[in-house]
């Protein structure tokens, strides 16, 4: 019995041993993941490190209205309001924490004002008239700021200003009912929010500043790189000869979805990046004004054109697929055409980065002689788009549409009786719904093989969302070409026949220049 003790815990220590183990080496992997995700983060953007660094130093300043006896004696115990503001208007963006900040100032000024001149009526009364009068005007303040805040145009601006503005007037309101000196609670509260506020601003605006404007100029920028290589992407491996996985969602780790994705998640941003940006200071040399909303509008035309993109990603995935030999007789003119409409979108993408107006012949003439190369290549082919019998198509739907439903399916009769026997077979009504949603993809699928459709037909439609993109390039190139009129951009300089892309850089010259040219 004793052996069989010693055994026993001997057994269980050495499960412990295991378990601890076990439970050392989850840790340390989780650490060594830790580690790599915030060095990731790091060096993705550094500017998060810098925005850290910034807000640790902010509240080490703010502090010292605590730690300084003379600063905690002017201040008082109401300094826990500047470490406050501090957290919460220090934003990531400049124009992010302007906003904030003066919001936080303008509600903080004028509630102290308002609450300091309703006390000062109040007290030339009685105190039950002054408890009326206090309650009387915190329903009325709160119900009219409250329903201000329903307004789109206030709360986009001003939202969280009357936030603050409600929470500054109920607080000293309220609490001039049981403190004497309510001047003294306004301008203390005052003073601190003014001291976390100020160092918010002054870290945001002259310390390795990082400006709403800028990351919207170049959020718009990767975005029309992005459609550049989803476009010219989605045309590649659609005539590509590899084997697709055909009816398989692969979007979430596709590189055509994530080139996309950015473009269609973008509304948000780009109207959070506008308002920010609307806030900022002029920061360049020429003081040229931002157009913020021009980049709104950028991007509401970017994502039509990214709509366009998706649902040439969708032509890669659909059940029906027009065969690879039909498909490589107009592999030339497609690819030819993607790649041009490609060209000018990362044109249009330079031009934006670089602060200059697009090439007045951005649309060149590859991309027109492409349009009417697929044109050419579509009309030579005028069977392919018919039945496979050649009768004319319209005929057949025709018929179709008047014809029973058992007419339609003609060819599989004898699906159809076997499914009447098995249905007098059978007494059971779930059994029965059961198996007709389990015959009705069969069903469907041989509906559609039996009416002939051309095998050309998925082709068309690609053909046709490339010829849509051209149209809708045209809309992008409009808007590009407003932003700069309206930025400022750096204007083309021609020379001849070429063209300088700039008027600083003289070296970037169109090589088209005529040969006979003596300069």
């Amino acid at each position: 019995m004793c052996s069989i003790g010693v055994w026993g815990d001997y057994a269980r220590v050495e499960l412990w041993k295991k378990r601890a183990r076990v439970y050392v080496e989850k840790t340390k992997r989780f650490l060594v993941s830790l580690c790599r995700e915030i060095w990731k983060a790091g060096r993705d953007d550094p500017r998060k490190a810098v925005h850290s660094i910034k807000v640790g130093l902010s509240l080490s300043l703010v502090s010292l209205l605590y730690l300084l006896e003379p600063l905690f004696k002017g201040v008082g115990a109401n300094a826990i309001w500047a470490v406050m503001t501090v957290v919460v208007v220090l934003e990531f963006t400049a124009g992010a924490t302007l906003c904030k900040g003066l919001n936080r100032g303008l509600g903080t000024l004028l509630a102290g004002s308002l609450a300091f001149l309703f006390e000062f009526i109040a007290r030339e009364s009685g105190k039950v008239f002054y408890a009326v009068f206090i309650g009387t005007f915190v329903f009325l303040v709160g119900a009219m700021s409250t329903y201000l805040r329903f307004f789109p145009k206030v709360k986009k601006n001003y939202d969280y200003g009357i936030v603050i503005f409600l929470l500054t007037f109920n607080l000293i309101t309220i609490s001039s009912y049981r403190v004497e000196d309510v001047l003294k609670l306004a301008r203390e509260r005052l003073y601190t929010m003014a001291i976390g506020s100020g160092v918010c601003i002054l870290m945001s605006l002259f310390i390795f500043p990082i400006w709403s404007g800028e990351d919207l100029h170049t959020f718009s920028v990767s975005k029309i790189e992005g459609l550049a290589k989803s476009m010219e992407a989605c045309v590649d491996e659609y005539f590509s000869d590899r084997e697709a996985d055909v009816g398989k969602d692969k979007s979430m780790e596709d590189p055509i979805y994530e080139n996309y994705k950015a473009v269609l998640d973008s509304k948000s941003t780009d109207e959070t990046l506008a308002l920010y940006a609307s806030w900022e200071p002029r920061h360049t040399w020429h003081c040229n004004p931002f157009p913020w909303q021009q980049y709104v509008r950028l991007g509401a035309v970017l994502r039509h054109f990214g709509y366009t993109v998706v649902a040439l990603h969708g032509c890669l995935q659909t059940e029906i697929q027009t065969p690879k030999s039909v498909r490589l007789l107009f592999k030339d003119p497609c690819t030819r055409l993607a790649t041009e409409v490609s060209k000018a979108l990362t044109e249009l993408a330079n031009s934006i980065r670089n602060h200059r107006q697009c090439s007045p012949e951005i649309l060149s003439d590859h991309l027109h002689q492409a349009l009417q190369d697929l044109d050419t290549a579509l009309k030579s082919q005028p069977r392919l788009f018919l039945g496979g019998n050649g009768s004319n198509p319209a005929n057949m739907l025709a018929l179709v549409a008047l014809s029973k439903p058992e007419k339609q399916l003609s060819s599989v009769k004898t699906e159809a009786s076997a499914l009447s026997e098995w249905r007098s077979k059978r007494v059971s009504k779930q059994s029965i719904e059961a198996e007709r949603r389990s015959l009705r993809p069969t069903l469907s699928k041989i509906a559609i093989t039996s009416l002939e459709f051309s095998e050309a037909l998925p082709f068309a439609a690609f053909a046709a969302l490339l010829v849509e993109a051209v149209a809708k390039l045209d809309l992008v190139i409009e808007e590009v070409e407003e932003l700069g009129r309206i930025a400022c951009f750096k204007e083309f300089e021609l020379v001849g026949d070429g063209v300088i892309l700039n008027v600083e850089d003289k070296s970037k010259i169109d090589v088209n220049l005529p040969s006979n040219t003596s300069e």
